[in-house]
């Protein structure tokens, strides 16, 4: 299955920013013939730059204009498990934590019947050059987005 990217801002307190469609592979599955639960953070990672990529930002302009985007913190709740074939949607919510610090709230649905498989919440921080934290004008942009 092709990864799919859609745009879903609306203004309900569940809304997603962005959705990404993805397929589990054989090799992301362990003995048991489920989905590795350290594999569930690449997919939520895979998300997170492909929706940045879909508002034409990326991790690499960031570095390279000497910002650097870094998860300070990730706490994942495992619902269901994902097998090898299986279709998924994982959802996004990008937010303002406080003056340094944004989150991600993610969630992984199982296609077609949205089964809930994952519950994400993931904070982070923009570090200078420097090491210190402060946001570009671009985060400040994303965050300011109702």
């Amino acid at each position: 299955m092709p990864e799919q990217a859609n745009n879903t801002n609306n203004n309900s307190d569940d809304a997603y920013d962005f959705e990404l469609s993805l397929a589990v592979r054989d090799y992301e599955c362990d003995l048991q013939g489920v989905v590795n639960n350290a594999t569930y953070q690449n997919y939520l990672e895979h998300a997170r730059h492909e929706y940045l990529q879909n508002r034409n930002l990326s991790f690499a302009h960031f570095h390279e204009t000497g910002h650097d985007l870094v998860l300070t913190r990730a706490e994942i709740d495992y619902k269901a498990p994902l097998k090898s074939g299986d279709c998924f949607t994982v959802k996004l919510r990008l937010e303002k934590e406080s003056r340094l610090r944004f989150r991600f709230i993610q969630d992984i649905y199982k296609d077609p019947d949205d089964q809930h498989i994952l519950h994400g919440r993931l904070i982070g921080t923009c570090l200078n050059r420097n090491g210190r934290p402060g946001f570009p004008p671009e985060i400040e942009a994303l965050l300011a987005t109702p």
